[in-house]
């Protein structure tokens, strides 16, 4: 009878065990939440002894790295922005979140703000950040709200549950050492070194379903009842820990067929206003960059260059002040 056991096997297999150790002896708070895109409750949020709380890249959330205290320093107002990435913004410094902490200091003002946008978040994997913030102590809760994302929030969730299933074909990525290699694979780290043929059968392409999506009434329909029954749970949520939000929905510069620019809410306005009331308050990219010359403020149709992240600190900043928030830090 041939042997099964061959010592080319029996060395691979000795090397997946090591690496599968040293990857969960070593890299296990690394991993914390990798295989969950964004859907666990407190991936990229770590917190040690020393009372500091660091926002790491980690568990599918790209935070922009950024410490601050786990209970807020008496007197401060305390800002937190959450969102996609439209607030992310070109950099940390010239993201609006940054910019709202650095306007209010310029005005004498002990303020500090926080960025915690995430690159395709969508109206719910926003809730489960803000979910996690709420524990910081924010004084304002800087919702950011947009509707081109729930594609990515939908796929996402897909991908999220499958890892959690012990279905057979889920059992080699119960690894740790396994499903990383997965996602090198996938996230192309050395996509490039990939025949095309293999290229060309993985890359099943969610841009074209994206693309799909996004031109067909009734998806979009759902996306925006997402985002409508998300951003009200998350406005309930906040509301019941006493924390002020405020709703910045997101507009889009378009460009007509005779060239000309206009900007574009795609109903969010409207979406977002049966939500405003007591410590809920409401701003709205369209109405705070019209009547400017706002073409120039756009990077492409949704994110903003430096210049239009100033106006909409500045636009904020003021809604503060007007709403009195700043009297009760």
């Amino acid at each position: 009878m041939k042997r099964w056991l061959t010592p080319a096997l029996a060395t691979t297999l000795a090397l997946l065990a090591g690496g599968e150790i040293v990857m969960r002896v070593l890299f296990a708070r690394n991993m914390s939440g990798r295989f969950e895109y964004g859907y666990h409750p407190t991936a990229g949020f770590v917190e040690n002894g020393d009372g500091l709380v660091r926002l790491v890249r980690a568990g599918g959330r790209r935070f922009q790295p950024q410490t601050f205290s786990r209970v807020r320093p008496p007197g401060t107002f305390r800002v937190m922005v959450i969102g996609d990435s439209v607030p992310r913004g070109p950099s940390l410094a010239s993201s609006y979140p940054a910019l709202i902490g650095d306007q209010l200091r310029a005005a004498g003002v002990q303020a500090e703000s926080f960025n915690l946008a995430v690159a395709g978040n969508g109206a719910l994997r926003n809730q489960i950040v803000l979910r996690k913030a709420l524990d910081y102590e924010p004084s304002l809760v800087v919702l950011h709200v947009n509707n081109s994302n729930e594609f990515e929030d939908e796929r996402e969730f897909k991908r999220a549950e499958e890892f959690k299933s012990w279905h057979p074909r889920n059992w080699l990525m119960k690894s740790l050492a396994i499903r990383r290699l997965y996602e090198a694979k996938t996230e192309q780290i050395f996509w490039k070194w990939l025949p095309a043929e293999v290229r060309n059968v993985s890359a099943v392409s969610d841009a074209d379903a994206e693309v799909w999506a996004g031109q067909n009434p009734e998806k979009l329909r759902e996306w925006d009842e997402r985002v409508r029954k998300y951003t009200a749970e998350s406005v309930a949520i906040a509301r019941a820990r006493g924390v002020p939000v405020l709703i910045l929905t997101q507009a889009r510069c378009e460009l007509d067929a005779a060239h000309r620019t206009s900007l574009d809410d795609h109903g969010l306005d409207g979406l977002v206003r049966p939500f405003i009331g007591a410590g809920v308050y409401h701003l709205s990219m369209k109405q705070i960059l019209a009547g400017t010359d706002f073409a120039p403020l756009f990077a492409d149709g949704a994110h903003l260059r430096p210049g239009g992240h100033e106006r909409l600190a500045a636009a904020i900043v003021e809604k503060v002040r007007q709403e009195g928030l700043l009297t009760a830090r």
